[in-house]
Order: C-alpha cells, then structure tokens, then sequence
C-alpha cells in the first residue's frame, strides 16, 4: 500500500480538542511541513505532547503564536519566554515532566501498558497529587502512559509503504511517538522505493505509519529553510 499523500491532504486528519504527539528536540527530528499544514487549519484546543514547543518563530511555536495549542506536556518550555508568560497568566496550561519520564510514559503508550513508578521527582512539586508507592524501601510516584489522538514525527527516509529510517539524534523521540498515535504521520527528507532500504536500518516498521509526506525543509548549516 502506497501511504505518500500530498502534505496538504493531512489537514483532515485533525480535529479541535486533538492529543497531538510531536517528536523533536529542539527543531531537529520535528515535522515542520506537517505543522505548517495545521497552521492553515481552523482546529483549536489542542494538546501537544513535545520535547519542548519549538523555536521563536519555528516549529510548534508557530501553533502557540496562532492560539491553536490549549495545554502542553514536556520537559523544556523555559526556552520559550512567550509560553511561559502565557501559563503564568493562565493563558495555557503546562505540565511538566522530566525528560526521562515523559520518554518512558510515550513508551509505555505505544507498549499498550497503563503507567510506571519512578523516583524521579519524589518529594518535589511535580509528584503532587500523584500516586505514591513504597517499594523495597525506595519511594516511588506513579506515572500514567501517554497516547496521542495522532503522531507527527520526522524520519530521514521512508519507503512507499512506510518504513522509516532516521539520522542520528533527529532520532529522539520519533520512534516511540510512532508506536502510541491512533494515526501516525511521518514527515521525510527523501522518498525511496519499496526494497531500496537495508532493512537492518529501518527503526519504524511500516505497520506503525500511516501517511508519509515530502518534507519542504531543508537543512543550512544551523537553520532550517522551507525550500521555494
């Protein structure tokens, strides 16, 4: 089945009040055409589940600047001053997870398991209100998994039927966001055909994808430049 769609054609796959899981870190390894796609969209209120909410300018940034994103989950929102004077005037709703835990929680989504117990965050502000277990002596909090009404991830290269390749740490958390989308869509730099992969590279298997489109972003030095 051949899944590469025109990128203007996932504007229907969204609707207001989505949980949206975004892989990134920073920008690298973000689907940038596919939020420029939402941009043109009139869907609001939705949940993004991110490293971080883009750079100024760029990426999920883009969304929050529109309005469109209601609450969002992740571990770097401090890079972004706009979003952090929005939540302290109750203009947006955060929650904050360590970096370890928000990876594990995407994790366990896509695993099909319902949470975990970690001691990361025991006795701070961040465990408050959530379960909290002894075990072996050790104090845990429980963290429930994390799942997304749809995936937008970015991989390097996919074949015709989905399969993802990525590069290097534009890795981060793209393979596991692929796992816990209901639907998934894979933004990449290069379309190849079915068996050109080697598939002992190939990370997402296809059963996890289910559109890819052609990125319009490019790579320049340190700047990510939609090509014209």
């Amino acid at each position: 089945m051949d899944k590469v769609v025109e990128s203007h054609e996932i504007r229907k796959l969204f609707k207001s009040g989505d949980q949206i899981l975004s892989g990134g870190f920073g920008l690298s390894g973000t689907a940038l055409t596919v939020i420029d796609e939402l941009l043109e969209t009139d869907i609001t209120d939705l949940t993004v589940v991110s490293n971080n909410l883009g750079d100024l300018g760029q990426g999920l940034h883009k969304l929050f600047i529109q309005g469109k994103i209601k609450k969002a989950i992740g571990s770097f929102f401090s890079i972004n001053r706009e979003a952090v004077i929005a939540w302290s005037k109750g203009e947006l709703e955060i929650e904050l997870l360590p970096q370890g835990t928000l990876a594990e929680a995407i994790r366990c989504g896509g695993a099909g398991i319902g949470g975990f117990y970690t001691k990361t965050a025991v006795g701070t502000e961040l465990a408050e209100g959530k379960e909290e277990r002894v075990i072996d002596g050790e104090r845990y909090i429980f963290e429930k998994a994390i799942k997304g009404d749809v995936a937008i991830i970015k991989a390097a290269k996919a074949d015709r039927l989905g399969n993802l390749v990525y590069h290097t740490t534009a890795r981060n958390f793209n393979p596991m966001m692929a796992t816990a989308g209901k639907i998934v869509i894979a933004e990449v730099d290069e379309i190849v055909e079915v068996g050109d992969l080697d598939p002992e590279y190939i990370v997402t298997p296809h059963a996890y994808v289910d559109y890819v489109v052609q990125s319009k972003y490019s790579k320049v030095g340190s700047e990510y430049v939609e090509s014209r």
